[in-house]
């Protein structure tokens, strides 16, 4: 399942709003294509897209007119991008914070203003796309790398192939995936972040609902 974790959001907004995509293209271009020629017909399209599994050749990932693109240098294939729209770099400083982890990635939007209505001067956004691996602690970040104390705010998007009652009340859940699911999660609440999924509701949320 996709979640979406978020620590210290003020629902209060500089901009009347600030719109973020958050998507798993599956490594094909058909699919990154499909989704970001959509924004074309919106009136406010998105001002940060973040992406897991990427398409790509040769170590080239896609790029997009109007968006500014990041991910991880070659050499190996990026695992998650963020594409942050130029409208948004001509107004706030952006800046591209790497992780020890391909599968990691942040971008730092900055404003010496403050930020959705706070005294925070900088929020930053995190793409993650946890890979399963045979080997403890099962997934390919463990969860005190993604989930991290800072002073200001922090959103977390990504695709965390993570099994948990809480976010997908349904599903029938081995002992295993719990046990893996209830590890991530505990670590996330202790900081604390807050899950934003309602249960088992796909993930999309309107700006004015942050908080």
């Amino acid at each position: 399942m996709q979640n979406f974790f978020t620590r210290y959001m003020d629902s209060r907004a500089v901009f009347p709003s600030f719109p973020i995509v958050q998507h798993n293209c599956l490594g094909s271009w058909d699919v990154f294509l499909s989704l970001f020629h959509s924004f074309t017909m919106q009136l406010h399209p998105p001002l940060l897209v973040v992406i897991q599994d990427p398409p790509s050749r040769r170590s080239v990932f896609p790029t997009f007119l109007g968006f500014l693109s990041f991910a991880h240098p070659p050499p190996g294939r990026p695992r998650v991008a963020i594409y942050v729209s130029r409208t948004l770099n001509q107004h706030l400083s952006c800046s591209t914070v790497f992780h020890d982890s391909s599968e990691m990635l942040s971008v730092d939007v900055v404003s010496a203003e403050g930020l959705f209505g706070s005294p925070h001067r900088s929020l930053r956004v995190t793409s993650v796309y946890l890979l399963h691996t045979n080997r403890p602690p099962s997934h390919s970040i463990p969860p005190e790398q993604c989930f991290s104390f800072l002073p200001y705010p922090h959103l977390i998007l990504g695709d965390f192939n993570l099994r948990h009652p809480l976010a997908d009340p349904c599903r029938s859940l081995s002992e295993r995936e719990f046990t893996i699911s209830a590890r991530c999660l505990d670590v996330a609440f202790d900081i604390p972040y807050h899950l934003l999924n309602t249960p088992g509701v796909n993930t999309r949320f309107p700006f004015n609902t942050i908080s």
